[in-house]
């Protein structure tokens, strides 16, 4: 049977989430990296590890963890295209609010057909981002690769704007739809404080002033305006 319509069980297209998203922000994923955004402990992922090992899926690399062979990249972004195309259709369809949907698309991705995907996509005329600015990966299993800096990152002084949001923090989301903080919208970054807050003027240097704390401005990411 063709990969692209043989499913694995939902530990273990987890796992393969999981290890695509560390593997984004590192050369490799570690155990405990593994376990502590799975919310699992050490023990469990050192065992699904061998397993994904045997099976093809990820390769060791020494000293630094596991990360995907190209079987288990095609396998992970497979997950990935149908839980934000899922995420799309509920917000634009549906009319779920961007802070809703990462539970929901969590428990469908699992268990929605590809048929229903393509559907899905087909209905959306086949959306390029998610709502909360991810890239959508193709049916060929590609995607946009973009090395995009968060709010956390930039020096005081850059004019941005917002590309993309995480969208796991669901408080954070709502927080940042409350301040006029959405995607498109332009930053003006005036300052860091030394616990990692960031005053920002929201529109620009002449709109209005906002802190945004240390970890929520690791989950906005944004790119230097024009």
């Amino acid at each position: 049977m063709p990969l692209s319509r043989r499913r694995l069980s939902r530990s273990v297209e987890d796992y393969l989430k999981a290890i695509f998203t560390l593997c984004e922000r590192a050369d490799a994923a570690t155990t405990s990296a593994l376990a502590q955004l799975l919310e699992v402990q050490p023990a469990s992922v050192t065992g699904m590890v061998k397993r994904l090992a045997e099976s093809g899926l990820l390769e060791h690399v020494p000293y630094h963890g596991v990360r995907l062979t190209s079987r288990g990249t095609r396998e992970a972004l497979l997950v990935i295209r149908r839980h934000r195309i899922i995420e799309t259709y509920l917000v634009e369809r549906l009319d779920y609010s961007w802070d809703d949907v990462h539970g929901e698309a969590e428990r469908l991705e699992h268990a929605a057909s590809e048929g229903l995907i393509e559907r899905m996509a087909a209905a959306l005329e086949h959306p390029s981002h998610d709502p909360h600015g991810a890239p959508i990966p193709t049916r060929a299993g590609k995607i946009e690769v973009s090395e995009l800096a968060t709010l956390a990152d930039v020096a005081p002084g850059a004019d941005l704007f917002i590309r993309a949001v995480a969208d796991e923090d669901a408080e954070g989301l709502r927080s940042l739809e409350a301040r006029g903080m959405t995607l498109g919208v332009s930053l003006h970054v005036e300052g860091r404080a030394v616990d990692g807050v960031v005053s920002v003027r929201v529109g620009g240097p002449g709109g209005a002033r906002q802190e945004v704390g240390h970890k929520l401005a690791r989950h906005i990411y944004v790119a230097e305006a024009d």
